[in-house]
């Protein structure tokens, strides 16, 4: 059987370039699942991917695509039978394993979740990788004591896919939400998600030689890192937590110790790629129960496969908001 496939190759120059090609699944990776994908999504790594690689692609040639659900035609696994739905993100799928961006994927059967019964492939994908980490964030949140009746909770990068859905969850889940972006355009599409409060991002953006400044945030999701994680941290209620889950200002981090030692800060690391499958579970069921598929819809736009070479350059250069599902099939 003959399908297609978005290819990324790189020649002896070291130059990359993106096709879509046409494949037969003898020529999949081994696996003990074969899944007829319908839908995947667009992310960071994913343009990283479709480009130079940045250092993720360790061969060539390669499928990108870093999350995918779909249907289970061949399996050898007792978890999974013909015909079931299911969804898969990170596992280094993308990266170093042929990913998302093709009509069929093979892949081991640990990586894979059966999709609660409610949620069907597009709106999986609608959610993806960028939502799972947004609720991975919210129960660590919540098992460190986050209170919806403590104050609000902040969300940074909120325009972008991870901030975007968590906005939509907290707010779902009944905490008051505020959202920090760069883009006064944003300011209506985060108050549809549900954002209370509109925080303009040059207010957190700049460093401040105070430690401490006044209690403001309940908890925070952080999809951004740099200096304004380490302003958050001095503005955080005492035993407050931030769910670090990005670091779209940088990796460094110029804080000090006092907010952790003054006020009992946490600062919870996210990690969406290795997270054991109980865990991956536990996040897809909350996500069924609290998503609001209208509001999904409305931040949701559907594109092909040949629309991806131009979606990798937008995503790196932060062009791309809300989510954007990969329909592998048209």
């Amino acid at each position: 059987m003959d399908f297609s496939a978005l290819m990324v190759d790189k020649d002896e120059d070291g130059k990359t370039s993106c096709a879509i090609r046409s494949l037969t699944l003898d020529e999949l990776p081994q696996g003990d699942v074969t899944v007829k994908v319908d839908y995947s999504t667009i992310n960071y790594k994913d343009g990283l991917c479709l480009g130079p690689g940045g250092g993720l692609v360790r061969n060539y040639p390669h499928i990108p695509g870093i999350d995918f659900a779909g249907t289970v035609v061949d399996s050898s696994s007792p978890d999974f039978l013909e015909n079931d739905q299911v969804v898969l993100t990170g596992w280094r799928v993308g990266e170093t394993w042929w990913g998302g961006y093709s009509q069929f994927a093979r892949v081991k059967s640990d990586w894979l979740v059966k999709l609660p019964s409610s949620l069907d492939t597009y709106h999986a994908m609608a959610v993806g990788t960028a939502g799972l980490t947004s609720m991975l964030a919210i129960n660590a949140l919540e098992k460190q004591g986050l209170n919806k009746h403590e104050g609000p909770v902040l969300v940074t990068g909120a325009s972008g896919g991870v901030g975007s859905i968590a906005v939509l969850l907290l707010s779902e889940m009944g905490y008051q939400v505020a959202a920090v972006t760069g883009r006064k355009e944003s300011e209506d599409y985060l108050r549809d998600l549900g954002a209370t409060e509109i925080i303009p991002r040059d207010e957190l953006n700049e460093s401040t030689k105070r430690p401490l400044e006044k209690e403001t945030w309940n908890g925070c999701v952080d999809a951004v890192g740099g200096t304004m994680l380490a302003r958050i941290l001095g503005q955080m209620k005492y035993g407050g937590s931030i769910a670090a889950v990005g670091l779209a200002g940088g990796s460094n981090l110029p804080a000090t110790v006092i907010p952790f030692l003054l006020r009992g800060v946490n600062l919870l690391g996210i990690d969406s790629v290795m997270q054991p499958i109980e865990a991956r579970v536990n996040a897809w069921n909350r996500i069924e129960q609290n998503l609001n598929r209208s509001k999904l819809n409305k931040v949701t736009s559907t594109k092909s496969l040949s629309d991806l070479s131009d979606l990798g350059k937008e995503i790196l250069k932060g062009q791309v908001r809300g989510r954007i599902v990969i329909d592998v099939n048209n």
